[in-house]
């Protein structure tokens, strides 16, 4: 059986790591505007670097919770994909093998001249200088605010195959990934974790579970297990 799994910056804020979206559209204590968008790089590639090299550092020093882990378990009974707005790779860590990354991850560089030309980052920061086959910078593999998001129709797709959805920690607030519910078919049971649920009221076969990413698995997990 088919279980697709839409994760956001809830299930990695129990592992410590922060959102912009806590604090007014500051991340760290920068706008994201001055960070996370062509443009800034454009401005003050310095600074960007400099800005992800930092959040990289955050990523490997924090460690997948119960959360990530009961999603990796879910492979033993189900067929599991995961869509993750998150550009860390605590899925991966947690041991889950199908994961799909909508905005990047921030463990991986990219070539300033083409954006399909990915590397691993050895260690935890890109140097300027660094640079892609074709002489080109390397900058984080991140999907910034006013890019395309290029694993969008791949999502699309899963989530159409879905066979049973499960929505944690996300506001469905970022567009075009608030939009994937819209591909899951009607009769399929949708379960929403978050300690404040979003505005699913015009789906069908919805299952909230108000609580924070770790205990809301917990429960699915039981539910799951008698269901």
């Amino acid at each position: 059986m088919g279980l697709v799994v839409l994760t956001g910056a809830g299930i990695s804020a129990e592992s410590g790591l922060k959102t912009f979206r806590d604090a007014d559209g500051l991340w760290e204590g920068y706008n994201i505007y001055d960070v996370a968008t062509p443009e800034a790089w454009e401005r003050n590639p310095e600074l960007v670097q400099e800005f992800y090299n930092e959040r990289r550092k955050q990523v490997l020093a924090a460690k997948p919770n119960r959360a990530h882990q009961l999603l990796a378990e879910l492979e033993n009974e189900f067929d599991v994909e995961i869509i993750t707005q998150n550009i860390d790779d605590l899925h991966e860590r947690a041991g889950s093998t199908k994961v799909t990354h909508l905005h990047g991850v921030i463990t991986r560089s990219q070539s300033d001249l083409k954006p399909h030309l990915t590397y691993p980052v050895t260690g935890s920061e890109i140097k300027m200088g660094e640079l892609c086959e074709f002489g080109s910078q390397l900058r984080p593999h991140v999907v910034w605010f006013g890019e395309a998001v290029p694993m969008i129709e791949v999502a699309a797709k899963i989530c159409g195959k879905a066979d049973l959805f499960v929505l944690i920690g996300t506001s469905l607030a970022v567009y075009p990934a608030a939009g994937l519910i819209d591909f899951v078919p009607g009769q399929v049971k949708k379960y929403i974790i978050d300690p404040r649920t979003p505005d699913v009221k015009r789906y069908q076969n919805v299952i909230t579970i108000e609580q924070n990413a770790v205990n809301g698995m917990e429960q699915l997990k039981s539910i799951l297990k008698n269901g």
